[in-house]
């Protein structure tokens, strides 16, 4: 071959297969996904008549302490906790060993404060356990936190307290507890390592995280006695948790249906205005709620003159003048209502004609027209609750609530109770065991000694639909044994 031409096409060859390749960063490999491994640990873990002042974890790799105030917990509780830190491949725990007590067992949980340097794995939940003593505590106690004003477990992370069985209930807002530990996911918890001694046990949602009951502004469940650790076979424990008294009551639930939510715009601070809760923005659309009443809410005392306010409604084109019932509420002395046995499907029409109302100063509020229209009964559902014949007294409250409101609360008459026109909504159910006969659940008090009122929950929450007519077994029968074909 000519050598001329190579000359000049190798260099093109050369060229092409250069820009034929894709340059790329390197992948870097898996990511690690292994957490620390320890390697070490002294004073060796169990060990018995001992005071630890230094404890020393060494690990294959650098390693992080993170969140170790939270983390880490000594059990039971010292006065001064331990200090923990990281120092390249080793934790070290510093204890201030003088605060120790004589026959005791502790346990130290480091959760998952442990985590290596750069790909943040935790080193798996570990708990070092020594005795200043001959022998080792076993003991246990365990139970559940339910939400008193549900009657359903807790979903988790409340703080359970263990107190000496010599100190009052002013211990638990006075100072930290002996013993803690929280509660899971399914509101259940359990202590280990414990002596055989009575403690005093409290529930606390602890809210700033002090291991100190805030009262009222934190949730709190005790019970009347003390306790006493044995093995896992003991009875479990349940801890009822409410708000207190004193706030737990304000604002509680009312008997009967709410009032929807007022339509239109706040009212500004200056002026005599009013907003009435009727949509207006669509007269096809089926919007108002027959099982309310139609309210005017001035931002005023307002002075009204009945005689200026009309209601009417459209009967296949004939108009039909409606005369209302007038509710007054003291508590409400800026709103007025207006009350009538309203047909479904139907549109009215609200006439506040000039001078209807004054307030104190004179001044008339705006004429104005609302023309509106009001649900029928297709837009609700029906629910039936059938209750046990156990829950058909007085001493017993039916409660319903949706998910923002309780829509039906009356002491129980019946075994069955039919509820009509229900908003499309989730529906929960409970029974209270109305002890005090006021009609409504209360919550209880530390101080007092006084439990929260029992409540006994629907196990689910219904959805419904309108048009839909659902029945509540509220105590479900059990299902048929299953039947077998083998021989």
């Amino acid at each position: 071959m000519n050598k001329n031409f190579l000359h000049y096409f190798i260099p093109i060859f050369i060229l092409i297969g250069a820009g034929c390749a894709n340059i790329t960063a390197p992948t870097g490999g898996k990511k690690d996904t292994t957490p620390p491994k320890r390697l070490s640990i002294s004073p060796a873990d169990s060990l018995k008549n001992t005071r630890i002042k230094r404890l020393e974890l060494t690990f294959n790799e650098y390693i992080n302490v993170t969140d170790a105030a939270k983390e880490v917990q000594i059990s039971p509780l010292l006065s001064i906790q331990p200090t923990v830190t990281g120092l390249g491949k080793k934790v070290v725990v510093k204890i201030a060993d003088t605060l120790l007590e004589e026959n005791t067992t502790y346990r130290i949980s480091f959760g998952s404060s442990i985590r290596d340097l750069h790909e943040n794995n935790p080193y798996p939940a570990y708990t070092y356990v020594f005795s200043t003593g001959s022998y080792f505590d076993s003991l246990q106690l365990s139970g559940s936190v339910i939400n008193a004003g549900t009657g359903l477990t807790d979903s988790g992370g409340v703080t359970i307290m263990l107190y000496n069985a010599t100190e009052n209930d002013s211990a638990v807002v006075r100072h930290k507890p002996k013993y803690i530990t929280k509660s899971n996911a399914s509101g259940a918890f359990t202590f280990k390592g414990l002596p055989k001694k009575d403690f005093r046990i409290y529930a606390v949602k602890d809210i700033n995280e002090n291991l100190i009951y805030d009262g009222s502004s934190e949730m709190i469940g005790f019970i009347d006695h003390t306790v006493l650790p044995g093995d896992t076979t003991q009875t479990p424990i349940a801890l009822k948790l409410f708000t207190e008294i004193d706030t737990a009551t304000k604002g509680a639930d009312s008997i009967g249906i709410k009032a929807n939510a007022r339509i239109g715009t706040k009212p500004p601070p200056d002026g005599f205005t009013y907003i009435v809760n009727a949509d207006t923005t669509n007269q096809t659309k089926r919007t108002f709620d027959i099982n309310n009443s139609l309210s005017v809410n001035f931002s005023k005392l307002p002075i009204v003159n009945k005689d200026k306010i009309s209601l009417s409604y459209d009967s296949n084109g004939v108009i039909i003048v409606v005369h209302p019932t007038y509710i007054s509420d003291t508590t409400k002395k800026k709103q007025i209502q207006l009350s009538t046995e309203w047909k479904e499907n139907t549109l009215y029409t609200l006439r506040m004609a000039k001078g209807f109302a004054k307030d104190s100063s004179g001044t008339d509020a705006m004429p104005s027209k609302y023309t509106f229209r009001t649900k029928e009964d297709e837009d609700y559902g029906k629910i039936s609750v059938h209750l046990p014949a156990k829950y058909n007294s007085t001493q017993f409250v039916l409660q319903v609530t949706s998910e923002k409101d309780t829509i039906y609360q009356k002491p129980i008459t019946d075994t069955i109770i039919n509820l009509n026109r229900l908003k499309p909504a989730k529906y929960s159910f409970r029974v209270i065991e109305d002890k005090n006969g006021n009609g409504r659940w209360d919550a209880g008090s530390l101080f007092r000694k006084i439990q929260p009122e029992n409540v006994f929950p629907y196990s689910d929450v219904l959805t419904l639909k309108a048009g839909w007519e659902n029945v509540v077994d509220f105590e479900p029968k059990p299902a048929p044994p299953k039947t077998s074909n083998k021989r």
